[in-house]
C-alpha cells in the first residue's frame, strides 16, 4: 500500500488499508492489479481523474488537425486568377493544412488534358519549397487532381502515449 504523500506502508490486509482510507476520507485505488501481492494507493479519486481530464484536454489544445483544403481552377485560368488560387495554397500549406488542387475540364476541354497538367506544374513550382507531393496528377472524370502536403516541421515531438488508468478497489 501506498499512502498520499507517496510513501511505502507496506503489505496492509484490504479490510485495514479501506479502514485507513475511509479515515482519512480518500479513496482505495488499485493501481498495480498484475503486481503480487496487488499494489494499493491512497487517493482523492475523483480530485485525480479531474486532473487527468484537465491534462488530456490541454493536450488536444497543443495538437493540430490536419484539414483537406481544396483550390479549384481551369485550364485556360488567367494569371492574376491563377496568382490569387497559388498564393491560398501556399497560406494554406503554411498553416499546416493539405491542398488538392483540382483543375475542372469542360466540354471539349478534355482533349487537351495536357493545358491542365500545366496549371498543376506551374502551381507545384510555385509551393515546391514548403510542399511534397502526396498524389501525383491524376484524372477522375471530368477532374484532375492532385494532393499537396506541408513538409514536415523538423524537431517535432511525437504525441506521448496516454497514462494507464487505475481501477478503484
Amino acid at each position: 500500500m501506498v499512502s498520499p504523500e507517496g510513501e511505502q506502508m507496506g503489505i496492509v490486509p484490504t479490510h485495514e488499508a479501506l479502514r485507513i482510507a475511509r479515515e482519512r476520507g480518500l479513496d482505495l485505488v488499485e493501481v498495480a492489479a498484475q503486481a503480487r501481492p496487488p499494489v494499493c494507493r491512497i487517493m482523492d479519486y475523483s480530485k485525480w481523474k479531474y486532473e487527468q481530464a484537465k491534462r488530456a484536454r490541454e493536450a488536444r489544445k497543443k495538437q493540430k488537425t490536419q484539414d483537406v483544403k481544396e483550390v479549384k481552377m481551369r485550364p485556360t485560368i488567367d494569371q492574376h486568377d491563377f496568382d490569387v488560387r497559388a498564393r491560398a495554397a501556399e497560406r494554406f500549406l503554411r498553416e499546416g493544412d493539405k491542398v488538392k488542387a483540382t483543375i475542372m475540364f469542360r466540354g471539349r476541354e478534355m482533349a487537351h488534358i495536357e493545358n491542365g497538367q500545366r496549371v498543376l506544374e506551374r502551381l507545384l513550382e510555385r509551393v515546391k519549397d514548403i510542399c511534397i507531393v502526396e498524389r501525383a496528377p491524376k484524372i477522375e472524370g471530368r477532374n484532375m487532381t492532385m494532393v499537396l502536403s506541408p513538409r514536415p516541421q523538423t524537431g517535432a515531438q511525437a504525441p506521448k502515449p496516454p497514462a494507464e488508468t487505475p481501477k478503484e478497489a
